[in-house]
Parts: C-alpha cells; structure tokens; sequence
C-alpha cells in the first residue's frame, strides 16, 4: 500500500532531526537549556483539564455537567453542575477565555473561571427555533449558530468582554432534497469558518450541500460564494479543518462516510477539491440503520475519530500531515448506545463515548500501538447527553 510505504520512508528520517535538536540545546546557554527541561519537566504536573457535557432537560433543570479530568487514569470527576434549558451544543473561543452553549432562548455565554467553573454572562436570541450547533470565528468577534429545524444560519457579534451582543445576520436555505424520511428539507447542522477566516462553511444535510459563503469581517455579512454538492442521500453533518488548513473533512450521516478536500483561499474563490473518501463502518460487519455522528480530531490533529450510532462503535483513522488522507486504524464498539460526540484525552491514551440514549459516558483505553480500545471502569451517568468538550486550565 502507498501510506505504508509512506510511513516505512518517514521513521529513519526521524532519528537524524532530533540529533540535530540536541545538538543546539547543548550549544545553548546552560541557563536557557535550565529552564526548558524545568518546564518540561513540570508540564505534566502542572496541566489540569476540566471538561464539559451538554445535555438535554428533559427531567432535569442542570443541562452542563463540569468535570475535572484525570488524565493519567482516563476518567472524569464531577465538579459542577450548570442551569441551562435544552443545551444542544457547546463551544469554546479560540482564546480559551469564554464558553458558549445553546439553549431553548438562543445562546447562552459563560466566563471561564481559572478552576474551569462556569460563570454566567448573559443570553442572546437568535431570532428563531432552538439551534443545533454552534462555533465562533478565529478572532472571535462572531458567534454562528446553524438551525436544524428553521434552515438557518444566525450570526452573532461578540463584545469585547465575551458577551454576545446583536444578530449581525441570518441566512436561510432552502429547496426540496430527496423524498427519505426526514432529508427532504433543509436541515442545517453545522456552520464552520475556513482556517484562514475567509469563508463560513455551512452543512445542509437535508440538501447533501455544503454552502460556502464569504464572510465579512467588518460587517458580519454573509455572501454566497460557492457551493459542495455532495452524493444524493449523504446528508452531511459536519464540516472540520486541520491544523494546517489545507484540509476539509466532512462526515455525513446516511452514507456513513467521510469525504476529504483539499483546500486554497489564496485567490479571489475558495478552492475545495475532493481527494478520498472513506467508510466509517466496519466493512467485515454492517449494522443496518447506523448513522455517523461525531468527528473530533486528536490533540495533535494526527488522528482523526468519529463514532456512528446504531453500531455504537467508534472508527479511528491516521491522518496522513501531507496528504490529509486517511488510513481507517480499527471500528470497534464503546459499551454505550447511541455516542453522539467522543472525546480524546490530553495524552492519546484515553477516550471517552458520550452515549446519548444509554444516558452514560463510557470510558476506554486507547492503544495506538496495537489498535484497541478497552473499556475502563465503570459508566458515568448522563442524561441524555450531546455534547462534550475538553479544555486546559
């Protein structure tokens, strides 16, 4: 196979670029080379993560649970429990200062306390049904929010002190898909900038489009730029970007696949250019009805993971840094029925399955070496949860 051989080629490389690292450390100032090994050394003590789970309220008034993360034991500690209605979806600013969460009344922002606690700073309406996703721009000056059940994509300016202030715009889709039970109307499930916060990428699975519109910083105004069309029937439910933004993944619900786009905004269009697909099923053994849910990537955006419901299993892939490809890793089950978002840990060695009709979070072993996960301790109970997130402290 090409990726094997890819990989073969890669490790001799390695060992030559690390001598050379070593050898200007030791050409260094004895006093700076002091203080990187003290803050090395200390990093793995000094990190602490909290992470957050949204929930719906069905019979309950808390709708975000907060917990500390015990990274070397892979497991979660509840910390606090947070009011909110019906909270769908949870984001965190790209300045680690503010989380936002949505709600039956819009959009509700909380600052982030040095603990990883929560702190209530006001809501924001959306001008319309309760949203199912949310993410701020790369300067986080706007908030977007994508409607399943109105079609519609809102956008919010944030103040300065992380507030939500006024609807800067809203953008509705419309148009008939094919006749299959719920996807054929709009349903948008995602909206996500562009890396280089040029363009807004907007999931539509009800159309299997992804619509591109140009963004203006200055006003908050949306523009249509371009469209994805994607395979009848798809239905596309989130759109990621690597690091390195020059790559677009899109995992889409009914075709239990994740398409891969190369991306350039360097000229006057956005630039998508598909480059693989891959299944997110074990092609050795198929549940019927099974739909793709989550995709999260690694920490170090070498892995990429996404779970699928029905099979309640997850998939893992190796993401290939100069090609964006993937290599499907293992498709293995989490313990828990229907895991609506999965979560990796700090340390690559951990995972956790957010299960939304078994009401738990599972939490697993992960073994990137022989391509496993097991099961570790006990299920934490969660109601109806849909959403989690980690963050360091």
């Amino acid at each position: 196979m090409a990726g094997t051989s890819k990989t073969a080629a890669a490790k001799p490389a390695a060992p030559k670029k690390t001598a050379s690292k070593t050898v200007s450390k030791d050409t260094a100032p004895k006093k700076t080379a002091d203080k990187k090994e003290s803050r090395a050394g200390a990093k793995g003590k000094e990190d602490r993560y909290v992470a957050y789970v949204s929930t719906y309220t069905r019979n309950a008034d808390k709708g975000i649970y907060v917990y500390d993360v015990d990274v070397e034991k892979g497991r979660f500690i509840p910390k606090d429990e947070v009011k909110i209605t019906n909270s769908s979806y949870l984001t965190i600013s790209h300045n680690g200062r503010n989380l936002y969460a949505i709600t039956d009344f819009g959009v509700e922002a909380y600052t982030i306390k040095p603990d990883g606690c929560l702190e209530n700073i006001g809501t924001a309406s959306i001008n319309g049904m309760r949203g199912c996703y949310l993410s701020t721009d790369y300067e986080d000056k706007y908030l977007f929010v994508a409607g399943y059940h109105d079609a519609k994509v809102t956008v919010l300016r944030i103040n300065d002190d992380g507030t939500v202030g006024e609807i800067t715009d809203e953008m509705f889709s419309a148009g008939l898909g094919s006749i299959i039970e719920r996807s054929f109307l709009p349903h948008v499930t995602c909206a996500k900038m562009t890396r280089d916060n040029k363009y807004l990428c907007v999931c539509d699975c009800g159309m299997d489009q992804v619509k591109i519109y140009d963004f203006d910083s200055r006003t908050g105004k949306l523009r249509i730029k371009d469209m994805i069309r994607l395979d009848q029937d798809s239905s596309p439910r989130y759109i990621k970007f690597h690091k390195s933004g020059k790559f677009a993944y899109v995992i889409q619900e009914m075709a239990n696949k994740i398409d891969i786009f190369s991306y350039n905004g360097e000229g006057d269009n956005p630039d998508f250019e598909k480059i693989g697909s891959v299944s997110t099923l074990n092609e050795d053994y198929k549940t019927s009805g099974s739909i793709s849910c989550a995709m999260k990537f690694s920490p170090d955006h070498k892995y990429l993971m996404c779970s699928i419901a029905g099979g309640n299993s997850v998939t893992l892939y190796a993401i290939d840094e100069k090609t964006g490809l993937l290599d499907k890793r293992f498709n293995l089950p989490v313990s828990g029925d229907y895991p609506k978002d999965v979560a990796f840990f700090p340390d690559l060695k951990h995972i956790v399955s957010l299960n939304h009709e078994s009401n738990t979070m599972s939490f697993l072993t992960l073994n990137l070496k022989d391509d496993t996960i097991v099961l570790n301790g006990p299920f934490i109970k969660v109601p109806s949860g849909n959403c989690i997130i980690t963050k360091r402290l």
